[in-house]
């Protein structure tokens, strides 16, 4: 099988059969393709290409700059083409999996102070049009932890304000319900009535709730933009993106005592490994839970 049509193959399994995002499918198919552009050079097809060809090709691209966290994405990817390859029947082995993943450094994650998030709505000019839509955006984000995919892709029905919750569609396609507090739902009112009202929505996009002044739903690309854009004007120095409201969401609520489990469904983890990175982030309540509860303390 050629490399072109392995690489349009294995988009459609991973879109259909393995259930990931877009995104996710992007970000696999351009790691294979960098490996593609690797063996063609050298005449390797997908079937023939050697464990230890794999290793070389990655070393090469680490010593063109690819970073070791670059270096682990792109190993995963290889190892699901090469699954898939083998599914297919064109090969029995599956190269990929005798090369190691490089150790990563842990990053705790770059979260906000409340000062700090406070100078982002503060940054915002109520003056300028779609000023409201942006407060809604922050509150969303910041309030309910949402994931860009998920912001865009939130739509008008699934805003349950009598019950104070939002329908989130997460990774896979898995829904969730996530509490959403009052000011954030007086904050998306207020775009809806005074901004997405006299917006002529494109086929296509009626039910998303976010919209830009053409009609189409807001981009990743946007979201992002206005982030940096206003962190700037706050004089935000941390270099910060709508993960980092994320973070934020899940750090402010464990500091102020939120079971992690409760975090973790609000996230929409599958694994409260994945949530646990959060327990590591605040010294102070780590101490204040150790007083409180070890026995010399309690004498």
């Amino acid at each position: 099988m050629k490399w072109d049509l392995a690489l349009k193959q294995f988009d459609g399994y991973l879109r259909l059969e393995r259930g990931m995002s877009p995104n996710t499918v992007s970000a696999y198919v351009r790691d294979v393709e960098a490996l593609a552009l690797w063996c063609v050079e050298r005449d390797r097809s997908a079937a023939k290409v050697s464990a230890e060809e794999l290793r070389e090709a990655i070393r090469e691209m680490a010593e063109g700059g690819l970073n070791a966290r670059s270096q682990a994405r792109r190993l995963s990817a290889w190892r699901a083409f090469f699954g898939f390859v083998r599914e297919e029947g064109l090969r029995e082995d599956q190269p990929a999996l005798s090369l190691d993943l490089p150790s990563l450094p842990k990053r705790l994650p770059v979260y906000l102070a409340e000062d700090e998030v406070q100078a982002l709505f503060d940054a915002i000019d109520r003056s300028q049009p779609m000023a409201e839509r942006d407060v809604a955006v922050l509150e969303v984000l910041y309030g309910c932890g949402l994931r860009v995919s998920e912001l865009i892709e939130l739509r008008v029905r699934d805003v349950f304000a009598s019950d104070g919750v939002v329908r989130v569609v997460g990774k896979g396609d898995k829904e969730r319900v996530v509490p959403i507090h009052d000011t954030a739902l007086r904050a998306i009112a207020r775009y809806q009535s005074s901004e997405r009202v006299h917006l002529e929505p494109q086929r296509g996009f009626e039910d998303h709730l976010f919209l830009n002044v053409r009609g189409r739903k807001v981009s990743r690309q946007w979201v992002f933009l206005r982030l940096k854009e206003l962190a700037a004007l706050a004089g935000i120095r941390k270099v910060i993106g709508p993960h980092t409201l994320r973070h934020t969401f899940a750090t402010h609520l464990l500091q102020n005592g939120v079971d992690l489990r409760y975090i973790q469904l609000m996230l929409g983890h599958s694994s409260i490994t994945t949530t646990e990175v959060y327990a590591h982030l605040d010294d102070r309540m780590l101490r204040e839970t150790m007083l409180k509860h070890h026995p010399r303390n309690l004498k």
